[in-house]
């Protein structure tokens, strides 16, 4: 049974409210369809991060109210709480904003319609406008073209001392 974007905004709220009661922000969630259904809750916290011990809480406390509210119809389902982890999806203009500083890969569409990728450092977030660097310049791409992005942990773009330099 596919859950209606009314279910999901339904189960959004109510993660929301038990990762704020809890101390945590709701990163993001999906619902993975199958005969494993399964509802990724993904939480962030600052300073510090995300530990078990939030993952417990919210999952205790998201379970509860799920049940209550019979929120997901259809059966048994697993319910997972985690961290987004250190190479996270962007799927929200504000994860971008948090992303700035770091190396993102980047699906996007381009002005025909086609599907690009992309590799870079993302250096500024303006309005729905990304602004990306790598070796070959600078590059900017409006949020709403966005497919598909995630924080890269190695830098495929190491800043490099300048030619004649030494680096110390």
């Amino acid at each position: 049974m596919v859950l209606s974007p009314a279910k999901m905004e339904q189960i959004r709220a109510f993660a929301e409210e038990v990762a704020v009661r809890e101390g945590c922000r709701l990163y993001d969630l999906e619902f993975h369809e199958g005969p494993n259904r399964t509802l990724r809750i993904f939480i962030d916290k600052q300073p510090g991060g995300v530990t078990l011990e939030d993952c417990v809480n919210v999952s205790r406390g998201l379970n509860l109210r799920l049940d209550v509210e019979d929120a997901i119809p259809g059966g048994r389902y697993e319910l997972e709480v985690s961290s987004p982890g250190l190479e996270r999806k962007l799927t929200q203009l504000w994860h971008f904003s948090g992303a700035i500083g770091q190396t993102v890969q980047l699906r996007y569409r381009d002005a025909a319609g086609d599907i690009k990728s992309y590799e870079g450092h993302l250096d500024e977030v303006r309005d729905s406008e990304l602004v990306f660097s790598n070796s070959k310049g600078i590059f900017t791409v409006d949020y709403g073209q966005v497919e598909r992005a995630r924080v890269l942990l190695s830098d495929p773009f190491p800043k490099r001392p300048a030619p004649g330099k030494k680096k110390r």
